[in-house]
């Protein structure tokens, strides 16, 4: 037996006169002077050894881990929750959990010297390989399993960031909230059975009506379609639809989009996109209709709508819903600019469809060409974006030619100009950059700010600027109902410039952008904050 570090032991030879004498003294902190090269210290794995306070040694599982067997502690820990997927978009449902005076002083795989805690926790949460960062004075410790070690004293002179999933796990709860849990998901399931029910027999009743007014009103038009609710348009129809292709709504990187109406029982607006790369790049017609049917798929409140397609001999032509407030570029930077809340709102808009693209639907998007022209606002002011799929659909994700690439130059990630991989986190630069704008009503190669700087700078830099000193009321001087809205302005600020950070790794998922955005969680001060190159 070992107790206040003495190792004790009775005699069984001499029962009546025996007694517990010591028989050897140990060290009196056995947590942080036991330390083994090979297996997991004075308690298991992934967990951590402390003191009572009777000077009794006791192993504690790490935060959201729980022992193999709670009668024998010694065997370690496992985590109440799924690893980290290392593919794109792993790192969205897992957070730290801050534990001081904690260390795991073997099982590194990685150190960074100099380095901020910030920097430290994002490092970790985008390797799928860490399981805690051990933080202290500039020097960052990634952690990889099985943790060894662990002790707990309060000069052990470390900060532990312990990651674990935000998504809790069903063997970490109790019971009788499992069985509850599992009421409510088939309660739920039910429900929403019943209510698929509801909708596939309305879009049914819908889709008939459709394609009753589509054969009286489209003459020549095929049944073909290449997914559900997509219409096959032959060319003389949208010919017809659009008047000669006479009223241009705007033209862009993939074409030029013209102004059209479907006449049935009711006269429907619609935008008909005109594909101008179709031949060029010579795309092959499984490819055009896998990524027909790929965008046909995509639903959601804060994305413009495909509705149908043409794809006759030479013409690829796509129809949308129309959108009567024109894309934001013009609404964002007009004479009338949306006020601080309707600005608020279009943000948030974004930033969901954004996530949706990337995380939620049933193919991942990466837009790649995230500017205000490809936002489109509909009558209530929500913003849609516009010209998803566009990239993949007609081969450009890969095009890193300086004529090659399309889109608007203040947009682009450095990665596009780099021999790097191309993520979705380019679209999450582009944000950033859009954002910054949305809150200022100014475009960021046309700031006019002067900082003393003999370049003109940047909406990205003057950001920075006014952060570090205090002063971001100057993006919004003429804007009193943002300047009262102090916070907000400061988070969506924060928001922006973690967005805009140089290594794509430092940008946090859209699915984050959307939380910070909300406020569901907290902001960190960005990376970088006062690297400034004006």
């Amino acid at each position: 037996m070992v107790y206040s570090g003495k190792q004790y032991a009775f005699p069984k030879n001499e029962p009546s006169t025996g007694s517990w004498m010591v028989k050897q003294t140990l060290a009196s902190d056995i947590c942080t002077k036991l330390l083994t090269g090979i297996g997991s210290g004075a308690c298991g794995f992934n967990s951590y050894c402390t003191m009572d306070q009777d000077e009794r040694v006791d192993c504690i599982c790490a935060p959201h881990y729980s022992f193999f067997d709670n009668d024998r502690k010694y065997r370690g820990c496992k985590p109440n929750f799924a690893a980290q997927s290392c593919e794109q978009g792993g790192e969205s449902t897992f957070d730290f959990q801050v534990v001081d005076n904690l260390d795991w002083p073997l099982a590194d795989a990685e150190l960074y010297n100099p380095m901020n805690e910030t920097e430290c926790r994002i490092n970790c949460l985008n390797d799928c390989f860490c399981a805690v960062a051990l933080y202290n004075n500039g020097s960052c410790w990634k952690k990889k399993y099985p943790l060894s070690n662990g002790r707990f004293k309060i000069d052990v002179n470390r900060r532990a960031l312990i990651k674990y999933s935000t998504s809790l796990s069903s063997s970490s709860q109790p019971e009788e909230e499992r069985k509850l849990r599992d009421w409510r998901i088939w309660a739920i399931g039910g429900a929403s059975l019943l209510l698929l029910v509801s909708v596939i027999l309305n879009l049914g009743l819908l889709a008939a009506r459709l394609s009753m007014r589509r054969k009286r009103t489209l003459v020549g038009a095929s049944s073909d379609t290449a997914g559900p609710a997509l219409c096959l348009f032959t060319y003389k129809e949208l010919d017809e639809a659009t008047k000669g292709f006479s009223e241009e709504l705007g033209r862009g990187a993939f074409g030029t989009v013209y102004k059209g109406a479907l006449v049935s029982d009711t006269e429907v607006l619609i935008a008909v996109k005109k594909l101008e790369s179709m031949l060029e790049l010579e795309a092959a017609e499984k490819d055009f209709m896998n990524e027909i049917h790929t965008i046909g798929l995509t639903h959601h409140k804060n994305l413009v709508r495909l509705l149908g397609f043409c794809k006759e001999g030479t013409h690829r032509l796509l129809v949308y819903e129309f959108m009567s407030n024109g894309s934001l570029n013009k609404f964002l930077f007009g004479s009338d600019s949306p006020n601080w809340n309707q600005r608020v709102e279009i943000a948030l808009g974004i930033a969901r469809g954004l996530a949706y693209l990337h995380e939620e639907c049933r193919t991942q998007i990466i837009h790649c060409d995230i500017k205000p022209q490809n936002i489109l606002v509909d009558d209530n002011l929500v913003a849609k974006i516009s010209d998803f799929g566009m990239a993949k659909l007609l081969r450009l994700e890969h095009t890193r030619t300086s004529t090659g690439i399309r889109g608007t130059i203040g947009y682009f990630a450095p990665e596009w100009f780099k021999n790097s991989a191309i993520t979705a986190k380019v679209d999450v630069y582009s944000f950033g950059v859009l954002l910054l704008e949305i809150i200022c009503c100014r475009k960021n190669l046309d700031w006019d700010y002067d900082f003393g700087s003999e370049v003109k700078p940047t909406l990205i830099e003057c950001t920075k600027e006014c952060y570090r000193t205090g002063r971001l009321n100057l993006l919004v001087e003429e804007d009193e109902e943002a300047k009262k809205d102090g916070m907000r302005l400061e988070r969506f600020a924060m928001v922006g410039i973690s967005c805009v950070q140089e290594e794509p790794w430092m940008r946090p998922s859209m699915k984050k952008v959307v939380q910070m955005l909300e406020g569901t969680i907290d902001v960190a001060v960005p990376p970088n904050m006062y690297s400034l190159h004006m």
